[in-house]
């Protein structure tokens, strides 16, 4: 397919494990690189937990074990992290069976049917609570990035609300990044633009892509139809974004420097849909109409 890069992204480290080891990263690089691939990205169960995205006690213990995570990355050379701040509720999806194209499956958010269901302890918490917490963990955590040299990529909320389950959320906005980043200036604070949040956040993709330019260091091409309260993932070729547009933005404003991943896909006829978003068959189109898009811009 021309794929030379990879991103990692793990299930949920279990077991009370908060860390990546140096051994278990390059355990995955020489894997990795016995098929000529590279290892680019690490992103999901990164070792980040919410004692730190909620300011709770504890929190300097974590982020020394994050901190320690970034010298492993640094020094095997694995240049880029993306992590998230959605402390309490991560990612969430309420759907997995949509009907899309040719009767392909697609996931979807629908915020009522979150409603009603348990309280979360971090509900407690008000939006200045979670961005000091962030602000507190990028002071301590981009100088040593920089010494590493793995850039950091923030994740917007998803969905990019203003709460999920009355926890309150802040990587929702153009805005909110804009404060992020003002937080610690450094190429190393950076973004992970994912192009389904902003489009959820109402964002006009190209024009925002151009305003974050090289502060995004890590790309998730996709596409959403609908917004932050109720959404359908599209496949990448029908939803209502201009994507030959934004391409057009990215080799603009970032080059082609930076690393980029399909993220989600229907899953097709064959597939068992036990990883909605995640099979082969959908991944397989996305790459070939990205390399498509790329090709079309020289």
């Amino acid at each position: 397919m021309g794929v030379t890069d990879v991103v990692i992204h793990p299930l949920e480290i279990g077991d009370g494990q908060t860390e990546w080891t140096y051994d278990e990263l390059r355990g995955l690089q020489n894997y990795l690189e016995g098929d000529g691939l590279n290892f680019t990205v690490l992103e999901g169960s990164v070792p980040l937990t919410d004692r730190v995205r909620l300011g709770l006690d504890g929190r300097d213990e974590d982020i020394a074990e994050f901190k320690q995570f970034l010298r492993n990355c640094g020094d095997l050379g694995i240049p880029v992290v993306c992590y998230d701040w959605m402390g309490g509720v991560r990612w969430a999806r309420t759907e997995a069976h949509n009907k899309v194209r040719g009767d392909s499956l697609s996931t979807g958010f629908d915020n009522e049917k979150m409603e009603g269901g348990p309280t979360v302890p971090a509900s407690e918490k008000s939006h200045e609570d979670i961005f000091e917490a962030l602000a507190y963990f990028l002071e301590e955590v981009v100088p040593v990035a920089e010494e590493a040299g793995v850039k950091l990529g923030l994740h917007p909320d998803d969905p990019p609300r203003e709460s999920v389950r009355d926890v309150p959320r802040i990587v929702n906005s153009v805005e909110n990044y804009d404060r992020i980043l003002d937080v610690y200036d450094s190429e190393y604070n950076g973004v992970t633009f994912c192009q389904g949040n902003f489009a959820a956040m109402g964002a006009d993709i190209p024009d925002t892509i151009r305003h974050f330019g090289e502060k995004i260091n890590f790309v998730h091409f996709r596409d959403v139809d609908g917004d932050a309260d109720r959404f359908i993932e599209t496949w990448h070729d029908a939803g209502p974004t201009d994507m030959h547009a934004a391409m057009e933005a990215y080799d603009e404003a970032v080059g082609d420097e930076v690393p980029m991943r399909p993220d989600h896909v229907p899953t097709m006829a064959g597939e068992d849909n036990s990883n909605p978003g995640y099979h082969f068959k959908g991944r397989l189109f996305a790459i070939g109409y990205i390399r498509g898009l790329l090709d079309s811009l020289n």
